[in-house]
């Protein structure tokens, strides 16, 4: 089993038992505001779970869709994830439980993945793409060093309207320098 230990968090792969921390998390309204309403169903989450479980066993690896969880209590908190792609790319996201917001957990949990990828796995490149109204996604790319590289003019249609999207990224070089 996939495992990284932070200060205050376990990131691991997903189990069953996760499943209804997961399902509760993405039926939170707040975390529904940047999603269309059928990728927020019920089915749809107990369904990723499988997918999330199902993926951990692939060989060779290449998407890490792991529960974070906080070390104080054991409870499953959010999720972030690294898609690995072709040419030493990956994609990156996450989620985070509101009454677990604004306490840098996210930051803490998103820098171990990204240090992981870039050192054990030889990422070149990690981007996240995100609504741009996100305010707060945006902010956590922005956290781990990454720049804007791409605005997509209203390219996501749901909840009745056009949303702008955003490209963020971060080259492992620079990742380096940083750190």
């Amino acid at each position: 089993m996939f495992f990284i230990e932070t200060e205050h968090l376990i990131l691991r792969d997903m189990r069953i038992d996760d499943e209804q921390a997961f399902v509760a998390l993405s039926r939170d309204s707040k975390y529904q505001r940047f999603y269309a309403e059928e990728d927020c169903t019920v089915e749809k989450y107990q369904a990723l779970t499988q997918l999330f479980i199902q993926q951990a066993c692939a060989i060779p690896r290449t998407a890490f869709q792991l529960a974070v969880e906080l070390k104080a209590t054991g409870n499953l908190i959010g999720t972030v994830c690294l898609r690995l792609e072709s040419d030493h790319q990956a994609a990156m996201g996450c989620g985070l439980a509101r009454q677990y917001q604004c306490r840098a957990l996210m930051q803490e949990a998103a820098v171990a993945l990204a240090n992981f990828a870039f050192t054990k796995l030889n990422v070149h490149r990690i981007y996240a793409e995100t609504i741009s109204a996100n305010r707060a996604a945006v902010k956590l790319c922005e956290q781990l060093g990454m720049r804007k590289e791409a605005v997509f003019r209203e390219n996501r249609y749901f909840k009745g309207r056009w949303w702008d999207t955003v490209v963020l990224a971060i080259l492992c070089t620079e990742w380096h320098k940083q750190a």
